[in-house]
């Protein structure tokens, strides 16, 4: 064999040996992303459901990261915030309607409301924990409208 086709032969090889190692995903601990998922839902209920903030904090990381653009970072100015909004709001309430994990990261789906009489807001908030505490949140929300144009809940 020519040392040009030999070459291209190696390149070929190569080339299709790479993807494999590119796309190949380390091993899941589902125990530890089942454990993550349970710490978010049980803060999740307790602070946004019975508007414990002080003791449900407590799993907020110190240095707490919110990409939220209303909300501060910190875990102190994240605690401040919804405590005065749930004096002001004491009938807010945020459902969840399906939880789910990957890794450091837990997704909720959440229908939030503020009182009987409101369609309330279809939410997704995405948390990332670190060594048991909550670290980072990003969240989607959207209002649930009066009609649909199709038959199917947002939820």
């Amino acid at each position: 064999m020519s040392l040009l086709k030999s070459l291209g032969v190696a390149t070929t090889a190569l080339m299709l040996a790479v993807p494999a190692v590119s796309f190949a995903q380390s091993e899941r601990d589902v125990d530890q992303e089942e454990s993550n998922r349970e710490l978010v839902v049980d803060f999740y209920n307790q602070f946004f459901n019975e508007h414990e903030t002080e003791k449900s904090g407590e799993v907020l990381a110190g240095d707490y990261i919110q990409h939220n653009p209303e909300v501060p970072d910190g875990k102190a100015p994240f605690v401040d915030y919804f405590s005065g909004y749930f004096k002001e709001n004491p009938d807010y309430k945020s459902e969840i309607m399906r939880s789910a994990a990957d890794g450091d990261l837990v997704w909720l789906h959440v229908h939030s409301t503020n009182g009987d009489e409101d369609q309330g807001e279809a939410v997704v908030d995405i948390f990332r924990v670190d060594d048991g505490k909550i670290v980072e949140h990003w969240d989607v929300i959207q209002a649930v409208p009066e009609e649909s144009a199709n038959d199917n809940t947002m939820f």
